[in-house]
C-alpha cells in the first residue's frame, strides 16, 4: 500500500523546506536507506532519507521549490498503484501536465534563470551539478582547484573539486557516473550557490545550450587551448586523487551523526546502501563482534603550506584565500565591534600532571592537558552561564548547551572545530573528537556544520613554548580562553620556595555581556577546577 511522505522539519526553528536535488525520479526503485531528496532548511541543506520500501509514485515538491513543513513531499507504493485519493488538491507530480508546464513558462519569463530551470534542457543521462550550499551562512563558493578536467570518466565518490566557502575548503566528490562534459566554473573563480557547477554524462552529449543563460562562473571562460593545456597538467593530480578516494567511507550524514553519538567505528561495517553506503539501519543493528577487521587508518597529515621564498630585495605576493578573507573580515569585526578586556591568571598544575598520568596508565587511554582544560571549562561555564552568553543587539542570549570550539591552525589560517554538549562528554570522548575533528581540519575534511554552533572558545599555544598571549574574541561568543605552555618556575609554598608546574591563561571577555566580576569568578572556579582535578567528580 503506498504510504505518503512528508515534508520533515528537520530543525526546530524551520517552516518550510527547500528541495535542493532529487537523488529518486518517479518510477525509480527505493530503498529503505536511500536519499531520497536533498532539503534545504533554515539553517543547512540536509540528506533526507527513505524508511520505506517501493516505487516512487509522486513528487509533490519540485526540485528548486519550498513547501511547508508537513506538506506531501513524495508518495512511495507498489509500481503502476492508484494514488489519487493520496495527492487530494496537491500540485502535480514532475514531469506532469500541461498546467505545471505553463507555470514554468511563466516564471521563465518573469524571472533569471535559475539553475533548477535548466533541467529541461537536459539531455537524457546528463546530471547538472550546481554549487553546493555546504554552510548555513554560505552564499557564494570559490573552485579552489579541479581534480577533474572536462574529458575525464569519473565515478562515484570521486573528488571532483576542492570549495572555498565562508568558512573552509572542503572537497567534493561527484554523486554520479559519466564523463565530465562542463566545468561552470573556472578553478579560481566564484559563483553563487545553485549555480551550475558541472556537467557529467554520456561520452560525446552536446551541453553546450544547459545552463548557458546562467552566470555561473563570474570571469569569461577560457580558450580550449588553455583548458588542454591545464588538462594535461593535471592529470597526474587528478589521477591520485583519484586513487586516494577509494580510502573514503560512504555513509549519510544521520548514519553518521548516530555512529558518532554511539562511538562506533564505520571502518568496520558494512553498508547495506546503494553502492555499499553506510544508511541508519546499519548502525543501529550494528554490533561489535560483528566488525570486520580493517587496517590502521593512516594519520591525517596536514596540507602542505605553499612555501614563500625569500629573494634578497625581490618583493612577491601571494593571493589570498576565500578563508584567509573571511578570517581578516570576522575577526576585524569582532575586535572593532566588541569591547575587549583582558583576565589572567596562573595555574599550579602539578596536580593536574598527577592526575594525567594516572588516567593515561589506564590501558587505551590517552589525554592531553587539552582534554583536561576543555573538560574543566565546560564544568565551569555550567556554573557560570553569563560567559556562555551572547551578545545580540538589544538583547542578551543565555545558550542552553555549553559547545566548546577548539581553535586549530591550519595552513590558510585558522578553524574552529566546535564539541558539541562538551559538559555532558568525558575525557575519552573529548580527546578522540579533538584528535579526529583536527585531523580532519589539516586536510580539509572537516565540514561546515562542524564549526557552527560554539558557544564559547579556546585558543591553546602552549605546545609553541608561548607562556601568555591573549585572543580576539570568536562571535558570537562573549569568551576566548587563551592558554600557554606550563613552565617549571620557582613559586612559594608553606612559606618555602619550590619548583612549580605554573600555566598562565588568559581570558579575553566582551565587556557588553561579561562584567569583570564575573570573568573572574569563571577563571576562580576554573583554577580550582585544574589545580584539583578530584573537584571535577563533586
Amino acid at each position: 500500500m503506498a504510504e505518503v511522505i512528508t515534508m520533515p522539519r528537520l530543525s526546530d526553528t524551520m517552516t518550510e523546506g527547500k528541495v535542493a536535488k532529487w537523488h529518486k525520479k518517479i518510477g525509480d526503485k527505493v530503498k529503505e536507506g536511500d536519499i531520497l531528496a536533498e532539503i534545504e532548511t533554515d539553517k543547512a541543506v540536509q540528506d533526507f532519507e527513505s524508511e520505506i520500501e517501493g516505487t516512487l509514485l509522486y513528487v509533490g515538491v519540485e526540485e528548486g521549490a519550498a513547501a511547508a513543513v508537513d506538506s506531501i513531499l513524495a508518495i512511495i507504493g507498489n509500481e503502476g498503484e492508484d494514488i489519487s485519493a493520496l495527492k487530494g488538491g496537491s500540485a502535480p507530480a514532475a514531469g506532469g501536465s500541461e498546467e505545471k508546464k505553463s507555470e514554468e513558462e511563466s516564471k521563465t519569463e518573469n524571472n533569471a534563470p535559475s539553475a533548477e530551470q535548466t533541467t529541461a534542457e537536459v539531455p537524457a543521462g546528463v546530471e547538472v551539478i550546481t554549487m553546493p550550499r555546504l554552510s548555513d551562512t554560505m552564499t557564494e563558493g570559490k573552485v579552489a582547484k579541479w581534480h577533474k578536467n572536462v574529458g575525464d570518466t569519473v565515478k562515484e565518490g570521486d573528488l571532483l573539486a576542492e570549495i572555498e566557502t565562508d568558512k573552509a575548503v572542503q572537497d567534493f566528490e561527484s554523486e554520479f557516473n559519466g564523463v565530465l562534459l562542463k566545468q561552470g566554473v573556472e578553478e579560481g573563480d566564484g559563483a553563487p550557490v545553485d549555480s551550475v557547477l558541472a556537467i557529467i554524462g554520456p561520452a560525446g552529449t552536446d551541453v553546450s545550450a544547459v545552463g548557458s543563460a546562467k552566470p555561473a562562473a563570474q570571469a569569461a571562460e577560457k580558450p580550449a587551448e588553455q583548458k588542454a593545456e591545464a588538462k594535461t597538467a593535471e592529470k597526474s593530480d587528478a589521477q591520485a586523487v583519484s586513487a586516494s578516494s577509494s580510502d573514503r567511507v560512504a555513509i549519510s550524514p544521520l548514519a553518521k551523526k548516530i555512529a558518532q553519538e554511539k562511538g562506533v567505528d564505520i571502518h568496520g561495517i558494512q553498508g547495506s546502501g546503494e553502492n555499499g553506503r553506510i544508511v541508519k539501519k546499519d548502525i543501529e543493528n550494528y554490533q561489535p563482534s560483528q566488525a570486520t577487521p580493517t587496517a590502521a587508518a593512516p594519520a591525517a597529515s596536514a596540507a602542505a603550506q605553499v612555501a614563500v621564498n625569500f629573494v634578497q630585495g625581490q618583493d612577491t605576493e601571494s593571493q589570498n584565500s576565500q578563508v584567509r578573507n573571511i578570517i581578516a573580515k570576522r575577526l576585524a569585526e569582532s575586535k572593532f565591534s566588541a569591547p575587549h578586556y583582558y583576565l589572567m591568571v596562573e595555574i599550579n598544575m602539578d596536580k593536574a600532571i598527577v592526575a594525567r598520568k594516572e588516567i593515561n596508565s589506564l590501558p587505551d587511554t590517552k589525554i592531553s592537558f587539552n582534554d583536561m582544560i576543555i573538560k574543566a571549562t565546560a564544568v565551569a561555564l555550567r556554573k557560570h552561564p553569563q560567559v556562555n552568553s551572547s551578545w545580540a543587539g538589544d538583547k542578551i542570549i543565555h545558550r542552553g548547551n555549553i559547545n566548546v570550539g577548539v581553535a586549530v591552525a591550519i595552513p590558510d589560517g585558522l578553524v574552529v572545530p566546535v564539541l558539541k554538549n562538551t559538559d555532558q562528554m568525558n575525557y575519552t570522548q573529548i580527546s578522540a573528537a579533538v584528535k579526529d575533528m583536527a585531523g580532519r581540519a589539516k586536510s580539509k575534511g572537516l565540514k561546515a556544520n562542524e564549526m557552527e554552533g560554539s558557544t564559547f572558545s579556546i585558543s591553546n599555544l602552549g605546545m609553541f613554548g608561548i607562556e601568555t598571549f591573549t585572543s580576539i574574541i570568536n562571535q558570537p561568543n562573549s569568551a576566548i580562553l587563551s592558554v600557554g605552555a606550563i613552565i617549571e618556575k620557582p613559586i612559594v609554598k608553606d612559606g618555602q620556595i619550590v619548583v612549580g608546574n605554573i600555566m598562565k591563561l588568559s581570558l579575553a571577555c566582551d565587556h557588553r555581556v561579561v562584567d569583570g566580576a564575573t570573568g573572574a569568578q569563571f577563571l576562580q572556579t576554573l583554577k580550582t577546577y585544574l589545580e584539583n582535578p578530584l573537584t571535577l567528580l563533586l
